[in-house]
């Protein structure tokens, strides 16, 4: 039987003011691709993939 979420249960997430970037890097020297991530606040996303 499935049960009902009770609305008291429900959190705020701390986690969703954050957003996570996957920047893929070339290097010149070997033509291979590199990851770089970041973790920004959601309202400084934008700022940070003018970067």
């Amino acid at each position: 039987m499935a049960k009902k979420v009770v609305a008291s249960l429900k959190s705020t997430d701390p986690a969703k003011g954050f957003s996570k970037i996957i920047r893929a890097i070339k290097l010149e020297k070997t033509g291979a691709y590199t990851f770089k991530e970041e973790i920004v606040p959601v309202t400084d996303v934008q700022e940070a993939l003018k970067k």
